[in-house]
């Protein structure tokens, strides 16, 4: 997934509501960036860190700057648009490099399905896969989803446990988008719930994938497979 347009750096000053933040370009004036991502970015959106910034010129969007990237120091990057995930995991996947998800019987995005829910993909027709987009970290090389917590996420389990009850396959895949880490876990003591979920759609048989990224100012690429730390199926 490639940033439509040259990324430009900046300081952030403050994130709020969420949605949006205060930023310094370096040439010199304060701009308000949109903030595309609803968690709680513990660690990646601390005043004062050096973020990079999508500048666009389309008259329907209300702001002219899109965050995009946080600087983790030591040369790594994170990225903060968890609306790219899908882009990502989808030129992986046209791309043959997701092992075990094979796109030849055609592939789906958006696709309704359950009560009222969409799943990320469909591969074939068979095969359900749902994207989560991985960016906290408290842990030396360790991913962890989610960040805050997650009813919908939750209720994604629940409806992937469905799909396979149904005789088809379902997979949920964590796209870590940061490059420090090499091992991705479930955060359970920021949502309990999310994490009985998880545990409930593996012993259901339900498939845990993680994919790794490389991120840079150019864009945001899958580099394969990471091991998911989860605790052993029940008996």
């Amino acid at each position: 997934m490639r940033f439509a347009t040259p990324l430009i750096p900046a300081t952030l000053i403050r994130r709020y509501k969420r949605f949006l933040a205060d930023v310094l370009l370096e040439d010199g004036p304060t701009v308000v960036a949109h903030c595309p991502n609803p968690g709680a970015m513990t660690g990646q959106a601390d005043p004062g860190a050096r973020i990079w910034l999508e500048p666009n010129d389309d008259p329907r969007k209300k702001l002219d700057y899109g965050w995009r990237l946080t600087e983790l120091g030591g040369g790594h990057f994170c990225c903060v648009d968890t609306g790219g995930a899908n882009r990502t995991v989808e030129a992986a996947l046209r791309a043959g490099a997701v092992p075990g998800l094979d796109v030849s019987g055609g592939l789906r995005a958006e696709v309704p399905y359950a009560d009222g829910s969409r799943v990320d993909f469909v591969l074939g027709g068979e095969v359900f896969v749902e994207v989560k987009a991985v960016s906290l970290s408290r842990a030396p090389g360790l991913a962890e989803f989610p960040d805050t917590r997650t009813a919908r996420g939750a209720r994604h389990m629940d409806d992937l446990a469905g799909v396979v009850a149904g005789g088809r396959r379902a997979v949920v895949l964590f796209l870590v988008q940061r490059t420090d880490c090499d091992r991705v876990g479930v955060a359970a003591d920021i949502d309990p719930v999310y994490a009985a979920a998880v545990a409930r759609a593996r012993d259901a048989g339900v498939e845990v994938m993680a994919l790794g990224t490389k991120v840079d100012t150019v864009g945001v690429t899958a580099t394969g497979r990471l091991p998911v730390e989860l605790p052993p199926l029940s008996s």
